[in-house]
């Protein structure tokens, strides 16, 4: 594989050389630019895998840098880094408003940041992000939405229907993964473990063949971090390879991040094929969820990927499918009605509710949601290879 190409915009020269010998380390090629004209050139000629800026440029704003190489086919999607000797709020708000994938502040931990941001960026790319099977990430802005129990049974819904398609859940919820207590899987294996594997071993055959198979629920698991303690030693820099690995070996990838969103999901948010929302009832799950839509949309999320879930989780009170409608500014999907304690006990078993429960009505809404989310998914990447 061909290095990786870096392009350095800085005027204080001390800074740059000590930027580029520590990425020429970690086997990147370095480029060099003095001045944000200069950058734009090399930008535009060399076509760097990513941009490290200095946004204090002198000769143009960072944010000019980064709305031009914006505005330009060449460049649209290179990743861009703002390494900031300006610590305002503003100038780091003014700088992701204009295009910055990341703002870092030189600071004694910049370098170990940068780093990781380095590696995580550049482990993304338009290419990779559409090889292999189709990639389902499930979210919430608000905790107590069921997201992980939603994200299982309607992993276990597409199989059904599907039987000839291979399913796997990975479980990022940090710092403490549920999938596991859900399903009943004890294994040692689990996100943890396997981000801290040697590269070599966690190539494709790796996950089609040691992936843990969960049979009553008709898919494969990557389990969550077993508890906080364990979830301070993930391998955040190896997300994406181990996403991108799963999704070599599987048809369908559902990731649980419930409301674990961070710098480590919005990659995943950004380049998956379906995002899908659940929406609590209750007015503040539903004013968040308004939020989160929001930001993710000013991220490249495109709305028509996005595929929302009202979820009646925890009685009939709160808001009704319109009221949710009018905040959110967006249509939901499906509604989850309240199904008592019903769910509680097929998670309590281990059970998919379709088998516990499958001549109740939360049965057919879950079928019901599974199929749509297929379809919505299927046409939104029709005639992809």
């Amino acid at each position: 594989m061909p290095e990786k190409k870096i392009l350095i915009v800085d005027t204080d020269v001390a800074s740059r050389n000590f930027i580029a010998r520590n990425l020429v380390a970690q086997k990147y090629q370095v480029l060099q630019a003095g001045s944000g004209k200069e950058g734009l050139i090399s930008a535009w000629r060399d076509r760097p895998d990513l941009i490290v800026i200095e946004p204090t440029v002198p000769d143009l704003r960072g944010e000019e840098i980064a709305f031009k190489l914006r505005q330009d086919p060449r460049t649209i999607h290179i990743p861009l880094i703002a390494l900031s000797s300006d610590p305002s709020v503003m100038r780091i708000k003014s700088c992701l408003d204009a295009g910055f994938n990341e703002y870092i502040t030189k600071t004694g931990q910049a370098v170990a940041t940068l780093n990781e941001t380095v590696n995580r960026l550049l482990g993304i790319t338009a290419v990779t992000a559409k090889e292999g099977g189709l990639l389902m990430v499930f979210a919430s802005a608000k905790g107590g939405a069921g997201t992980s129990s939603l994200c299982a049974n309607i992993a276990t819904n597409m199989a059904q229907t599907q039987p000839e398609a291979k399913v796997a859940l990975v479980d990022l919820v940090l710092p403490m993964g549920s999938i596991a207590q859900l399903v009943g899987y004890a294994g040692a294996q689990n996100i943890v473990t396997v981000s801290n594997l040697p590269p070599l071993e966690i190539a494709p055959e790796y996950f089609e063949k040691e992936l843990a198979e969960i049979p009553l629920w008709r898919f494969s698991l990557l389990a969550g971090s077993p508890d906080p303690e364990s979830g301070n030693h993930l391998n955040v820099a190896r997300i994406w390879d181990l996403v991108a690995g799963v999704k070599s070996a599987f048809d369908y990838v559902l990731v649980d991040l419930g409301r674990s969103l961070s710098k480590i999901s919005l990659p995943l948010l950004q380049h998956a094929d379906l995002m899908t929302l659940i929406v609590g009832t209750d007015l503040a799950s539903v004013n968040m969820s308004k939020i989160l839509l929001e930001y993710l949309k000013n991220k490249g999320v495109q709305e028509s990927a996005i595929y929302t879930i009202l979820n009646r989780a925890v009685g009939l009170e709160g808001a009704s499918k319109p009221d949710a409608e009018k905040i959110l500014g967006a249509p939901i999907n499906i509604t989850v009605p309240y199904l008592g304690g019903n769910f509680g006990l097929a998670n309590n078993l281990h059970q998919p509710y379709a088998l516990k429960f499958p001549k109740e009505t939360g049965t057919f809404v879950l079928a019901e949601a599974a199929r749509e989310i297929w379809f919505l998914q299927s046409r939104l990447t029709k005639g992809r290879k």
